[in-house]
């Protein structure tokens, strides 16, 4: 029996953009949001401060989850390369300072290439996983609400 990984991401938006790690896999650029695996005895908060610091070189101020969903890789089609994966994502609203400079940090992922932002009314022109999240995302976030977003990527 597999495990079921968990797996804590950061919102963070300001000026109407969207902070999110650029990956490059055969010359394609694609998007994710700021975070990653959950480690055991590692809270989810944690995690996400880690991650963050990890891939983006920012501190984050961890606010209340928004989003979760499941990702059950033999239902989508990365299921040949995903090597029958299922994650829980749990998706929280996070802010940075003002003055923060996101950039790769000192352990990012093998296809990680930068740090960028997504201006929100243009999500939908973006490889952005998962896909959800552009029109999630344009809608805005409802404070107080978690979203079930089902077995998407």
């Amino acid at each position: 029996m597999r495990a079921i990984r968990n797996s804590a991401k950061a919102i963070i938006i300001r000026d109407n953009q969207l902070l999110v790690i650029k990956n490059t896999t055969d010359g394609e650029d694609w998007f994710l949001l700021p975070g990653g695996g959950q480690n055991h005895g590692e809270s989810l908060r944690e995690a996400l401060a880690r991650e963050c610091m990890e891939e983006a070189s920012v501190v984050v101020e961890i606010g209340d989850i928004v989003f979760i969903r499941d990702y059950i890789s033999r239902n989508h089609e990365f299921a040949e390369t995903d090597n029958d994966a299922h994650q829980v994502e749990f998706m929280f609203q996070c802010s940075i300072s003002d003055d923060a400079k996101p950039a790769p940090g000192c352990e990012t992922d093998q296809w990680q290439t930068g740090v960028e932002w997504l201006p929100l009314e243009s999500l939908a022109d973006y490889m952005l996983y998962p896909a959800v999240l552009r029109n999630a995302l344009s809608r805005g976030i409802s404070p107080n609400h978690i979203t079930y977003l089902g077995d998407v990527n």
